[in-house]
């Protein structure tokens, strides 16, 4: 077996690495037909296009995983079900599970490129195709937010009215602490100015009330320096920010919003948990390709292709409706986020029983 274990494991890998790279060349030609006319109107360097199909090409490879890895498995197993291959090594006295051994193997390889990008490779590249679209795509997109509701502690929310990202200055600013639903301060500015020098927050223009107990006091004043645990750049993150950053900083991220008291660390927590929840998809999915693609059928190798496709985009729709759920509020995010894989890996093991022996 030890032959034939190198062949299914080169044939694998080689049918994996052609159906990945056919199935981006269709995507990137696809959405370059769609945004070359934008390319053109706003003078988009032929460079930074290049650049970002790279970076575009290299998320495709990580959003298409699934199916790549499923068309492969099946049009590799079909394929020596129709030759009678499968039959004949069963019939030898080789177990089913001794055979699934290379493609298994095959699967981790995958899996643990896949586990490798998505943690330090991956992250880069999201932030490069999100940084060209704002760029270059998106040209109402100005140098200023508005409205901005920040939580900066696990009792204190800020707002500010407008926040200019050129010159790390804001308008309307107020920092309010809030206990048990009662209003402790509230610290109000006219503007609000980062101090690149000395790492602070310099207010213009400020006013302190406080409330202790019945008495109600009053401050204002010019300049005052103040620390904050927020930054320029918290003011200008994208929607994305959690799939811009590498494992490490992602972990950091976490802690500094969980020690901030910040209402969105769950989706920073919840994009840790499917970098570690994606590697095994290939592994679970391959096991299912075997089992089902195992018997000769009169549909052929495209029925069973058919059906890989169409397995494959069901584990992505429940995929992307399992990770919403998660962020929307699920009691328990890690195991919404694991539920694709709970419920194809239950469904793999029951397959199992059907296979030939």
């Amino acid at each position: 077996m030890k032959l034939l274990d190198k062949l299914i494991i080169k044939d694998f890998l080689k049918t994996y690495f052609f159906v990945v790279v056919m199935l981006i060349l269709v995507v990137l030609v696809l959405d370059f037909t769609e945004k070359n006319d934008t390319y053109i109107r706003n003078d988009v360097p032929s460079g930074e296009i290049f650049k970002y199909m790279i970076n575009y090409g290299l998320y495709l490879n990580n959003l298409l995983t699934p199916i790549t890895v499923f068309i492969s498995v099946i049009f590799i197993t079909s394929k020596m079900a129709d030759r009678t291959e499968i039959i004949a090594i069963l019939s030898s006295g080789v177990s089913f599970m001794r055979l699934l051994r290379p493609f298994l193997f095959a699967a981790s390889m995958i899996g643990g490129a896949s586990f490798l990008l998505n943690g330090w490779v991956l992250p880069g590249a999201t932030a490069g195709v999100t940084e060209f679209r704002i760029t270059y795509l998106d040209k109402e997109k100005t140098s200023s937010e508005a409205n901005l509701h920040i939580k900066v502690g696990a009792e204190s929310y800020a707002y500010i009215s407008r926040f200019y990202n050129t010159s790390n200055t804001g308008h309307s600013f107020t920092l309010e602490t809030i206990k048990d639903g009662e209003l402790l301060a509230k610290l109000s500015a006219d503007r609000i100015e980062w101090d690149t020098a000395k790492r602070v927050w310099t207010l213009h223009n400020w006013r302190l009330r406080e409330l202790k107990e019945r008495e109600e006091i009053y401050t204002v004043g010019e300049d005052l320096d103040t620390t904050l645990s927020i930054r320029p750049e918290d003011f200008d993150l994208p929607e994305n920010h959690h799939e811009t950053l590498k494992l490490p900083e992602l972990g950091r991220q976490i802690k500094i919003l969980e020690e901030r008291g910040a209402d969105n660390v769950g989706f920073y927590k919840i994009e840790r948990y499917v970098r570690f929840m994606s590697p095994f998809a290939a592994i679970i999915l391959t096991f299912i390709g075997v089992i089902m693609s195992a018997r000769k059928t009169r549909g052929g190798s495209g029925f069973q292709i058919a059906m890989g496709f169409l397995l494959a985009f069901v584990y992505i729709i429940l995929f992307i409706l399992s990770r919403t759920f998660a962020e929307n509020g699920a009691t328990y995010p890690i195991f919404a986020v694991w539920l694709p894989n709970i419920i194809f890996a239950a469904t793999g093991l029951f397959l199992y029983k059907t296979v030939p022996r």
